[in-house]
């Protein structure tokens, strides 16, 4: 698909704005991820948040392990830290091997650890989890964003991750100076109005039309 233009965008976060109540979790998980920022117990807890809410779909079949979570989290803390500080227009592909590593860990702590679909996998949980752990830098999607970037992930879901990654990169990069400005008045990153974008756009189908 064609890269949407600055305009599409912001017509399609207005409309997530409008149309999309759920965003108070976000902002609570993503208060609450850096209040408790270099302490993995208290990390585990606030993405929790965010998922049992966006992802209670999939998480009502059975809870994801918090402790193996938690430990994922203190394992790379280091890491995270860096890509907490970076901005997804500085990624390039000498980041791939940190990101795959770093998405198949949490696609296995975040695995379902009880019910009928124990250790079921859930790659949308990831990117959540790794966006509220870095905002500026991870992307989030949903089956119907991936498809829509070509980057669906039933299979070879980290490849997939990777390559939606450089996508979203391309995306912002063509944004005009005023999408960043609405980003620091609305106190969110570039790649969260992307991704609201998106989720009007794929996800919910709404009129986006000027």
């Amino acid at each position: 698909m064609d890269n949407p233009s600055s305009a599409e965008i912001k017509r399609g976060y207005l409309a997530f704005q409008q149309h999309e109540k759920r965003d108070a979790m976000y902002k609570t998980a993503t208060f609450l991820v850096s209040h408790f920022w270099g302490r993995p117990y208290e990390m585990a807890n606030s993405i929790g948040v965010l998922l049992l809410t966006w992802n209670n779909a999939f998480y009502r079949y059975g809870l994801f392990d918090y402790d193996k979570l938690e430990e994922c989290i203190s394992n790379n803390l280091n890491l995270l830290d860096k890509y907490r500080k970076r901005d997804i227009l500085d990624y390039s592909s000498t980041d791939d091997e940190a990101v795959k590593c770093l998405f198949q860990q949490f696609l296995v702590a975040l695995q379902m650890c009880e019910g009928k679909k124990k250790n079921a996998k859930r790659p949308v949980g990831v990117a959540k989890a790794l966006h509220l752990l870095a905002p500026a830098f991870f992307p989030i999607w949903d089956d119907k964003i991936a498809h829509a970037y070509g980057c669906y992930y039933a299979d070879n879901p980290v490849d997939r991750y990777v390559l939606f990654l450089r996508k979203i990169k391309e995306v912002i990069g063509q944004l005009q100076p005023a999408a960043r400005a609405d980003s620091q008045k609305l106190g969110k990153t570039l790649v969260k109005l992307v991704d609201e974008y998106n989720y009007a756009k794929h996800t919910k189908h709404w009129d986006l039309e000027a």
